[in-house]
């Protein structure tokens, strides 16, 4: 493989990677809480929404960026607000949240842009551009590896490296931190956070503040730096693909970093492969190989959802013994 394929290649995969790490991440700091987050699709596709929204219609890449992630974590504080405050079922008050983002987005785009649910292309001005172009363009002139230095590590915008440097982050903020010690606590164990005076309550609304917070990002990421503007259903299935990474990652930032890598790669190696003639096969059909990220999703929520220890208290609603 050439420098400039290998290149090529790891850009493609950082770059669809992104996303997906944001939302692991944010499932993570959700269910290290014990609160399911099934929503993770729903609040990055009600995000990408916001931001496309404000973007197009304010030309502001920091009120789309705000508005995105108050979105996200509006619905955040809706879920809390349904399985924290009222003991409701976790699943299904995602699985609402899922279904209410794909209708809410569709009729808001249709009735604001008349665009068929579109929203116009933001400008330049508001897209997230290349952080260092002038040094990517340096290093392709280097002899070896060049082509690897400036395209895959060194040309990308500031969002892809965000989401690379809150892995550490967030293994310091869970593993390492007196946060994290009750973080974890309260998903294993609440009746002890509670019997501590540590409010069980209100670590789980913290717990989805930043919960929603990373999935503003992702859901802004897809407008802002990938597409240019907001498309129906354009999250296409990445929150289940980054649950099942963090499943994959048995709950551990650094795990589920390597699996959102996997369905990147995955997914680059998709669009790489159309059209492409294989020996002895003929071209492969399109759609068998954008199906492989999904086909690879189902694997492994299948191979591994019963084999990988959850919070022992994930999913149960806790009501503070009296």
């Amino acid at each position: 493989m050439d420098d400039a394929l290998l290149g090529a290649m790891l850009a493609s995969t950082l770059r669809v990677s992104t996303p997906l790490i944001f939302c692991a991440l944010a499932g993570l700091l959700s269910e290290r809480s014990g609160v399911v987050d099934i929503a993770l699709e729903g609040k990055m596709l009600l995000a990408a929404f916001a931001a496309g929204a404000c973007g197009a219609a304010f030309g502001s890449t920091t009120m789309a960026l705000l508005a995105a992630m108050a979105v996200a974590v509006g619905m955040s504080w809706v879920h809390g607000l349904a399985c924290v405050s009222h003991k409701g079922d976790q699943v299904v008050s995602g699985v609402a949240i899922n279904i209410i983002a794909a209708g809410i987005t569709a009729v808001l785009g249709a009735a604001w842009f008349h665009q068929g649910g579109q929203t116009p292309p933001v400008g330049p001005e508001v897209r997230i551009q290349a952080l260092m172009p002038a040094i990517a363009e340096a290093a392709r002139g280097l002899p070896v590896l060049g082509a690897v230095l400036a395209d895959g590590v060194l040309g990308h915008n500031v969002l892809v490296y965000l989401a690379l440097l809150l892995v550490p982050l967030v293994w310091w903020l869970v593993f390492r931190t007196r946060f994290g010690l009750r973080l974890r606590a309260v998903g294993e164990n609440p009746q002890m956070v509670d019997a501590a005076g540590v409010s069980v309550t209100r670590l789980r609304y913290t717990a989805l503040t930043l919960n929603g917070l990373l999935c503003g990002l992702a859901g802004s990421y897809l407008v802002l730096a990938q597409s240019a503007s907001f498309s129906q259903n354009m999250t296409a299935g990445r929150g289940f693909m980054a649950l099942a990474a963090l499943i994959f990652g048995r709950w551990h930032p650094v795990k589920a970093l390597w699996a959102c890598l996997l369905f990147g790669f995955l997914d680059a190696a998709a669009i790489r492969l159309q059209g492409v003639q294989l020996p002895g096969l003929g071209e492969v059909p399109v759609q068998a190989i954008q199906a492989l990220p999904y086909v690879l999703t189902v694997v492994l929520l299948a191979g591994f959802i019963g084999k990988s220890v959850a919070p022992k208290a994930l999913g149960v609603p806790y009501s503070k013994e009296r």
